[in-house]
This record gives C-alpha cells, structure tokens and sequence, in this order.
C-alpha cells in the first residue's frame, strides 16, 4: 500500500482538524474519497446537500505516491475510514451479490462506505427518464421524437436473460463462462432505426441475444438450473427484467447502448432545426448569423447526460441518500 495512504485514517483527519479549527471557524471538515476523477463532480453533487454551517465534505481520489485509484485502493483503505473519512464507491456486483463474499461484506456492511447501488455512476447518467432531457439540453429542440423510457424497459427485456448468465459466471467466480467482453458484444446497440421506436433494433438485438443464450445453455447446461435459481436472489434486490439498465456494466450501457441512442435522436433533432432555420425568410448575413448562433448552442449529448439529476427520484439513490443522512445524523 501507499505510504500516504497507509498513514491516512479518519482518526488522523479528526487530529488535524482540531489543529486547524481556527482556519475552519470550528467547521467538521470529512474527507470523503472516490475511485478516480470522473467520480469527483457526482458524489460532490451527492454530498454537497448535507453540508452546512457545520459541515463540509471535501472529495478526491487518494493521495498516493504511485498514483493508483479505483474500487481496490478504497477497500484498502477501510480499516482507516470513520467519521472523519469516508469512502464512497460504485456497487459493481457488491449490492446484487449481498453478503456472499469478503468484498460485498465489506461494502453492504461498513457504515462509512457509501455505494451507489447501482452498478455504477454511469447507470445513474443513464437514468432513462433523463435522456429526453438531455437531448433538449444538447439541441435546443424540444420535439418528442422517441420514447426513451419505452426502449429502454424494452432493451432490457431483451437482455434480461443473457444479464442472468453473465452475473452468475461473476458470482459463482467462473468468469470465463461468461465474460464482460462476450456479454458486452452481445447487448451493445451498433446502430438505431428510429421508426416505431427502435422496433426494428430491437429485433436485431433480439436475435443476438436469442443465439448467445441457445450457445451458453447448450455448452454449460450443467449450470442452467443454477442460473434459474441465482434469478430468485436477484429478484430479492431488486432486478426485474425491465431494469436490467440499473444494475449492468456501467460502461457498457453508457458508451454502447445509450450514446448509441443518444447520438441518432439529437443528430435528427439538429437537422430539423437548422433546416426550420433555413426554410425562413432571413437571408444573406442575417440567416448565416442565426445558423451559427445555433450550431454554437449546441452541446454533446455524453456530456449533457453527466449532468443529469433526474436520477435522484430513482429508489436506489433515495437509498443511497438515506445512508448518508444517517450517517449525518450520526456525527457528534
């Protein structure tokens, strides 16, 4: 481990606040760390409701002399975690997989570890009510084109089954029955045809799916009654097959299904309005000016769904922020 690391505990940091309370005007200062940079403006955005006069939350990666970040280096860091310093993480598998192994022990169990319970920040992005928000944001157009909420429930239906297969090769630690990279390659949306809602997308998705899921329970079919009954204890927290976008590989959904959609829907979007733009009566200077002052407005779609917040009336981040005002509570 780091040496900076090893040295850092919540009983250190409340030393130190104590020699520096002057400069804080009596403030509770807690270190809260998170697994890399991308993760800094979300649990900033989490924690920043719970702090007032008393209370500041100040969020980074660990300081460490070799620079390693992620989910290994906060858990290395648990014995030193407390009221001053916490630790605040993606779920992975660690929520669905309850207190089966040593890690999600530690993860379900800490009350100064603070888990997404989704799978990731991503899934939170890609919160499907905040997809027809963001494309307004990213085009300045506010035309119902598509019913991301309706595809999304029914991409995860398509999936559901393959989703089964691949959580259960993680927990039951035979990863190489199912990898990311296989289940990746088989859900990833390489296109979008928007008639109909994606009907014909979804058929093609269908299809891939269908033949993955024939080949995983012809060669493993010792394992198929196992897979059925690991969907029981899936159930028991909360994965249904309309929500499969909550609790899958975060990057997955966000580079290669959402932003997939994303990009398809805003590219119309914008051509509708530079050709409502053009079909007006402004000429010369005057319509050049007002295309430009347009396409400048214009935003990327992956970075207007990072600033979502319509996830926060998802069940899973009301629990996530139940922990943390208990955790508040709890400070003396």
């Amino acid at each position: 481990m780091s040496r900076l690391v090893k040295n850092l505990n919540s009983d250190y940091l409340a030393n130190a606040r104590a020699l520096a309370g002057r400069n804080e005007r009596g403030k509770r200062v807690v270190r809260a760390y998170v697994e890399g940079y991308d993760d800094i403006a979300f649990w900033r955005g989490v924690l920043s409701e719970f702090e007032n006069d008393k209370l500041r939350f100040e969020v980074g990666v660990p300081s460490r002399d070799d620079l390693a970040k992620g989910k290994k280096v906060l858990l290395s860091m648990v014995e030193g975690c407390g009221q001053e310093m916490i630790l605040c993480m993606d779920s992975d598998f660690d929520y669905l997989f309850d207190n089966s192994n040593a890690q999600s022990r530690t993860v379900n169990g800490n009350r100064y570890i603070f888990q997404t319970y989704v799978y990731a920040i991503e899934n939170y992005f890609c919160y499907p009510p905040s997809l027809r928000p963001a494309c307004v944001r990213a085009t300045k157009n506010d035309t119902f084109l598509f019913d991301f909420e309706h595809f999304m429930k029914a991409y995860s239906q398509k999936v559901y089954k393959l989703f089964l297969w691949y959580v259960y090769s993680a927990y039951s630690g035979k990863v190489n029955m199912f990898p990311l990279s296989d289940f990746r390659n088989t859900v990833r949306l390489n296109y979008l045809v928007m008639d109909n809602n994606g009907a014909d997308t979804l058929q093609w998705l269908e299809r891939n799916c269908t033949r993955k899921l024939k080949h995983l329970e012809e060669k493993f079919h010792r394992y198929k009654e196992a897979v059925e009954n690991f969907e029981t204890r899936l159930k028991e927290r909360g994965v249904r097959p309309d929500n499969v976008f909550l609790y899958m590989h975060g990057h997955t959904l966000f580079d290669h299904v959402v932003s997939v959609i994303m990009q398809t829907v805003c590219e119309v979007l914008k051509a509708m309005s530079i050709d409502n733009i053009r079909s007006s009566s402004r000429e010369g200077i005057t319509l050049e000016n007002e295309l430009s002052h347009y396409k400048n407005t214009l935003r990327q779609p992956a970075d207007e769904l990072t600033s979502s917040v319509e996830y926060r009336h998802s069940d899973l981040f009301s629990k996530l922020h139940s922990d943390l005002q208990q955790y508040v509570q709890s400070l003396k």
